[in-house]
């Protein structure tokens, strides 16, 4: 379970590394720097486009690593185009599937250790239901949020990617 979930959301670091192409495409075709949109946010007191890649990649590979028995590698914060946040994205991926589903045998009963809350500790269930899905799920809506908000053509479909459809014909029905 743990190395497919992970998978899922490495998979929507993919999808949002193509909602960069669109927002490149729309600066150009509308003639404006686009770190306009890196540093466009939906709230003033909300954390811009840049920081919501960064983090929905720590919180993936964070999980890859935690819950496989590894520490996390180290990604400084230090982006500022759209080329450096692409690189983010696939260095996070790239490690995320460097991980086997063997690595993730003992994942539920891992305990991880979160930076604010000292002398505590989460199991890796917990930590991939209550922390992992939903702050990467939160942080890649956010980032296609400011897309849209900025006026990037970007939808559900490009949120979701690709999904395997089968034709149903072709399906066994089961008895």
């Amino acid at each position: 379970m743990y190395h497919h979930v992970i998978a899922q959301c490495a998979q929507n670091l993919k999808n949002l590394e193509n909602c960069l192409d669109k927002a490149e495409q729309y600066a150009t075709a509308k003639k404006f720097d686009i770190s306009v949109l890196l540093n466009s946010r939906l709230a003033p007191d909300m954390q811009h486009f840049i920081y919501q890649v960064q983090s929905a990649c720590d919180y993936v590979k964070g999980a890859a690593a935690w819950l496989s028995g590894q520490t996390p590698p180290r990604h400084e914060d230090k982006e500022q185009t759209i080329d450096e946040l692409r690189a983010r994205i696939r260095k996070t991926i790239a490690f995320v599937e460097s991980v086997n589903e063997a690595q993730y045998a003992d994942a539920s009963e891992r305990e991880v250790k979160l930076s604010w809350a000292p002398g505590k500790i989460i199991r890796g269930e917990d930590y991939l239901l209550q922390m992992t899905i939903p702050n990467v799920y939160f942080h890649i809506a956010m980032a296609y949020a400011i897309l849209r908000h900025n006026g990037v053509d970007v939808g559900k479909m490009d949120f979701l990617g690709s999904i395997n459809l089968v034709d149903a014909r072709s399906v066994r029905a089961v008895d």
